[in-house]
């Protein structure tokens, strides 16, 4: 087996045995694999949202600010205005789409196990954008079931919406 292959099975066997102690230590049903929050950023700086190396270090930082380990990025600006983005973090991946011309960002923020919680990164970046306004909806990904230990097969659940 070849050594990143090996680390990657490594990786998933932590997550899901991360996510099965939190079935035993909550007495919960099913407990979930990932977090994923799909977030909204209106009303933003639109001079930071068409900054290449302002979005790319907000997205850096808010990755470590929720105690994501980093594992590699990657950035474009757009001609005339507009930056995509990843960082790819060891518990899943942080993705950006900015508009600057609207003052909008649409941002992915996906999180697996329990070392970080994507919330924490939607919070620091509502920030560092100047939003004025933000949603965001919770999705939980990737269910097991308590009694089986089983993947459920089945859709996503909406944990939580905000919007302020």
């Amino acid at each position: 087996m070849h050594e990143a292959s090996f680390e990657k099975e490594a990786h998933e066997l932590t997550i899901v045995s991360s996510s099965l102690d939190e079935l035993e230590k909550q007495n919960l049903d099913r407990v979930n694999l990932g977090q994923h929050v799909l977030a909204e950023f209106f009303e933003c700086d639109p001079n930071i949202l068409n900054s290449n190396d302002k979005v790319e270090k907000y997205m850096i930082d808010a990755a470590l600010e929720c105690g994501a380990t980093i594992v590699q990025k990657c950035f474009h600006m757009f001609n005339p205005y507009g930056v995509s983005g990843v960082v790819i973090i060891s518990e899943s991946h942080l993705a950006i789409h900015t508009w600057p011309e609207l003052g909008y960002a649409a941002v992915d923020l996906f999180t697996c196990g329990t070392k970080c919680d994507p919330k924490v990164a939607y919070e620091f970046l509502k920030k560092k954008f100047n939003s004025k306004k933000a949603s965001f909806t919770e999705l939980k990904r990737g269910m097991i079931d308590r009694e089986t230990l089983k993947l459920a097969e089945q859709p996503f659940e909406v944990a939580e919406q905000f919007e302020n």
